[in-house]
């Protein structure tokens, strides 16, 4: 594996130390150092006055290089009395915002229609672009223009829930995960076993303190299982939240003179899919074709209705909708175990992950409770 860090970045990691425990490090050149004496949770960090400012002043030991640590920390070939890398949050909510691209809009439901079954879905596309038409990117969502569409739509028979999140006033923010659950960069992230159409949906995470204040960014894969959620919206907890199914990685690039919101809204996203077979897919998703600014989907995230403590962290959609054919002719993309996905940016890295089905990833075991111990018994706390 060829690991590239972005230049002149501020980044923060988290690090499992054999006998140790877990520890926050800050990356200098192709080192790790543990801050945890300074900050013993990546939380701590966020909820400093300036946390770029603050992790390039922290001093510590060091823990090993980027690269050997790295490289260690895919389950399968893990040495076991090394280090390893983990997902760089620990306490914050994982928190995620759907439809907020015209694409991946489109596709929730055309995933409503078909009921979850994949063989429909062509037909259906087909039926939905001709109504609503492929390129809304200028319609402002909850503006005049979103209402009379909506009205269009209804009198067609054609309104969908899903596009009442996507162009309506109100976001669709959903918990993605657990604190404590993701897993990171060369680990295993699951798909349920029953799923047959389910896809990687590759995003930039916003790192959030529990003020608001966004102080951060990072790569996710909110793995999905379409045929679950096109069942019915209600059993989207169900087709989000399994073992191994939230990835967030490789590192949490503080905002700094050089890494600023704004570069988020420019960022591209390419995502490569590998698998065992030879199938091998790529595609993109551009932040300047959002619908929604991701500083107005933190405001409808955590406010003076909604509060987080701990800090949150909030996956912001993606455009990507896979529709290319991996075996049927019209059933269109769906996981197959082994596969391996690679999301990366050049601004913030590249996160790998292998597919496996969640009973065979790594248990969930290491809780918040399961942290606060381990601090406690190391004088940390």
């Amino acid at each position: 594996m060829t690991l590239i860090l972005p230049r002149s970045a501020t980044l923060v990691a988290r690090v499992h130390v054999p006998g140790t425990g877990p520890c926050v490090a800050k990356i200098d050149g192709d080192l790790l150092i543990d801050i945890t004496a300074t900050f013993p949770t990546v939380r701590d960090l966020c909820e400093s006055t300036d946390p770029a400012g603050a992790l390039r002043s922290a001093r510590g030991e060091e823990l090993g290089s980027v690269t050997d640590i790295v490289t260690n920390t895919a389950p399968r070939s893990r040495d076991g009395s090394k280090p390893w890398l983990l997902t760089p949050i620990d306490l914050q909510a994982v928190k995620a915002a759907g439809v907020t691209f015209v694409v991946s809009m489109l596709e929730r439901v055309i995933e409503e229609r078909a009921r979850g079954d994949a063989d429909a879905a062509a037909a259906i596309r087909q039926h939905i672009q001709e109504l609503v038409g492929s390129d809304l990117r200028k319609l402002r969502p909850g503006s005049q223009q979103a209402a009379a569409l909506k009205e269009t739509l209804v009198s067609a028979g054609a309104w969908s829930q899903y596009l009442e999140v996507g162009i309506g006033p109100d976001a669709e923010v959903f918990t993605k995960a657990q604190p404590m659950s993701a897993v990171g960069t060369m680990m295993d992230v699951g798909v349920h076993p029953k799923s047959t159409w389910n896809n990687p949906e590759p995003e930039v995470v916003l790192v959030v303190s529990s003020k608001g204040r966004i102080i951060g960014a990072t790569l996710g894969n909110d793995v999905n299982l379409r045929d679950v959620e096109g069942r019915s919206a209600l059993l989207l907890g169900k087709a989000k939240d399994n073992n191994a199914s939230a990835a967030v990685g490789p590192f949490i690039r503080l905002f700094d003179g050089d890494f600023t919101l704004d570069t988020v809204r420019r960022m591209e996203l390419t995502l490569t899919v590998e698998g065992q077979d030879g199938f091998r897919m790529t595609g993109h998703s551009a932040m300047s074709e959002i619908s929604r600014d991701p500083e107005d989907l933190v405001a409808q995230t955590v406010g003076s209705h909604h509060q987080y403590p701990d800090g949150l962290v909030l996956f912001l959609g993606t455009m990507f909708a896979p529709i290319e054919d991996r075996d049927a002719p019209g059933r269109g993309f769906t996981h197959k175990t082994g596969d391996i996905v690679t999301i990366e940016t050049p601004e913030i890295g590249a996160l790998v992950n292998r597919v496996v089905p969640t009973d065979e990833a790594e248990p969930w075991t290491f809780g918040t409770a399961d942290l606060m111990r381990n601090l406690a018994g190391r004088g940390l706390l």
